[in-house]
């Protein structure tokens, strides 16, 4: 079944490491999330004092089915909302 690759760049307080959110990706869809790996870690006025963006590339691998639109972006929003809550950072809009 063909894999997807989604990217996801996320602000956080400077002091988070970038592996609490490649955990945090990885317990959000366990099953479905075969890698998780950063591409780069930017911080600087714009995002605000002690802020950072840390950008992550997301490999989902279904095991039963190629995965819909809608199925992609209900495993986006899962992700995006564990990083939320177990880091406390928010998607860079």
């Amino acid at each position: 079944f063909q894999s997807v690759n989604r990217d996801f760049a996320f602000v956080v307080d400077i002091e988070v490491p970038a592996s609490k959110l490649i955990a945090a990706v990885r317990a959000a869809e366990k099953k479905l999330v075969s890698d998780v790996s950063l591409f780069d870690v930017f911080s600087g006025e714009v995002l605000g004092e002690g802020k950072k963006s840390v950008a992550l590339s997301v490999t989902l691998q279904p095991v039963q089915a190629t995965m819909t639109d809608d199925e992609i972006d209900g495993v986006a929003a899962r992700i995006i909302a564990n990083v939320e809550k177990q880091t406390g950072g928010a998607l860079r809009g």
